[in-house]
């Protein structure tokens, strides 16, 4: 006996695949200079309302600067709480961090379930996309274990790098509610450095914060930031969605 052919309606077919392509989506949102904390409820009342139905969405940001310490985070890895720069309690996993200009800050607002990720395989991807991003500007960079983030790996024929091998040059951080992600990556692309002495950065006593231009690249911050951008929307396993809508008076 023949098997009886398996018949999808048309409206069953055409919702698959408009489920497919809404988790594949992803809709860039340049913010420009913001402060933190309009960036982090904004970040929380995003995901609080967003439906199945609702666009992952990657926020592109720089901050004026300020500290943020993650939910468990130690105060003690504030060297100098006597600082004029703000320290923010954040719902973020990690320790202590900062944010200042001339650093891109990329929000991925993801729903994990509708991507099938798992909050590990979530960072594997993050940081592949943060290396991707620097080997495009003749960077080598590497993770390390139980060290979420990106550090400036051992390169012998580039001076400049190898000065500074170990040396932190993105920290990650991520709060997962109700299947979907919030927060992101910091990359340092030409910043003020002196403020993470202030620290120690990631909870790591005495390690090395270091930015692009100190490893001798020349880019602005809109080219980082839009490479950064593909990179992650790549590695997450999606495509960049033409739906995108002006923000804040910047096209997107």
């Amino acid at each position: 006996m023949s098997a009886q052919p398996v018949i999808t309606s048309p409206s069953a077919a055409t919702e698959r695949a408009a489920t497919s392509a809404l988790a594949a989506s992803v809709i860039f949102r340049w913010r420009g200079l913001e402060p933190y904390t309009q960036s982090f409820d904004a970040m929380r009342a995003f995901t609080e309302t967003r439906t199945a139905e609702t666009p992952d969405e990657i926020w592109l940001v720089e901050h004026p600067p300020v500290f943020t310490l993650g939910l468990a985070g130690d105060p003690a890895h504030l060297l100098n709480p006597n600082s004029n720069i703000p320290l923010v309690k954040v719902d973020r996993g990690g320790q202590i961090t900062y944010h200042g200009p001339g650093q891109v800050v990329a929000y991925l607002l993801l729903d994990l379930r509708r991507r099938k990720l798992m909050v590990r395989e979530l960072v594997h991807r993050i940081e592949a996309g943060v290396i991707e991003t620097l080997a495009s500007y003749n960077l080598a960079t590497e993770r390390k274990d139980r060290a979420p983030g990106i550090y400036v790996a051992p390169t012998p024929s580039q001076p400049a790098q190898q000065s500074h091998a170990g040396a932190k040059i993105a920290a990650l951080g991520l709060k997962i509610r109700n299947g979907c992600s919030y927060h992101g990556v910091s990359l340092n692309v030409k910043m003020d450095l002196q403020p993470f002495l202030s620290i120690n950065p990631c909870g790591y006593a005495g390690l090395e914060t270091v930015d692009m231009a100190t490893l001798g690249v020349t880019a602005e911050w809109n080219d980082v930031a839009q490479t950064l951008a593909e990179n992650l929307t790549h590695h997450i396993g999606g495509h960049r969605s033409t739906a995108a809508q002006p923000q804040n008076g910047v096209a997107v």
